[in-house]
């Protein structure tokens, strides 16, 4: 079986058909569904469970460990399943590692002020020259928000300390230069 080549494309497509299915299927026919994923999906976390009981098992150390969680499929499939050896706070922290110097080249930098695992939410602050920057809206969203998607989906809350709102829109004005007219004599202003 060959790797699908856009992971996130497959796993949006499943979303998609799991959803067709849920709003045309009759209620029991749902439940059956339900049913049926859970157990497959049971399955295979199994399976991979019992891969990294065998990995660990006969010590292949950890180049082996980093190859798997190198890998984006495996990484994921080992956080769905609760298997990934990096508790979230790592994992966060890693993420973070991976968007300091995009950050850093913009003479900024970013830090977890609080982890709340139980509620799924993080809050970090942006310091430097990103705190209060116009731009630091486009690069939370396309560099550290991304980053922690990927290394830690539990995550549900991103709370940014030192984010600047962006400028309100320019209110559109018109000039129009008037030439003054001579005022008739004897006319009050």
């Amino acid at each position: 079986m060959t790797e699908p080549q856009n992971l996130r494309a497959v796993g949006d497509r499943i979303e998609e058909l799991v959803g067709e299915l849920r709003s045309t299927a009759d209620p029991v026919t749902w439940r059956r569904v339900e049913e049926a994923l859970s157990l497959v999906t049971e399955l295979y976390g199994a399976g991979l469970a019992a891969v990294v009981r065998t990995l660990n098992a006969e010590e292949a150390g950890p180049s082996v460990t980093a190859r798997l969680l190198d890998d984006e499929l495996v990484a994921s499939l080992l956080l769905l399943h609760g298997l990934h050896p990096d508790d979230l706070a790592d994992r966060v922290q890693k993420a973070l590692v991976e968007v300091r110097p995009y950050l850093g080249s913009h003479g900024g930098d970013i830090e977890i002020l609080e982890l709340d695992e139980a509620t799924g939410t993080l809050r970090i602050g942006l310091l430097g020259s990103c705190d209060g920057c116009p731009s630091s809206t486009a690069t939370l969203k396309y560099s550290v928000e991304r980053a922690i998607q990927e290394a830690a989906p539990e995550i549900v809350h991103l709370v940014v300390e030192g984010l600047a709102d962006p400028p309100p829109p320019p209110v559109p004005t018109t000039t129009i230069q008037l030439t003054p007219k001579p005022r008739p004599v004897g006319v009050a202003s």
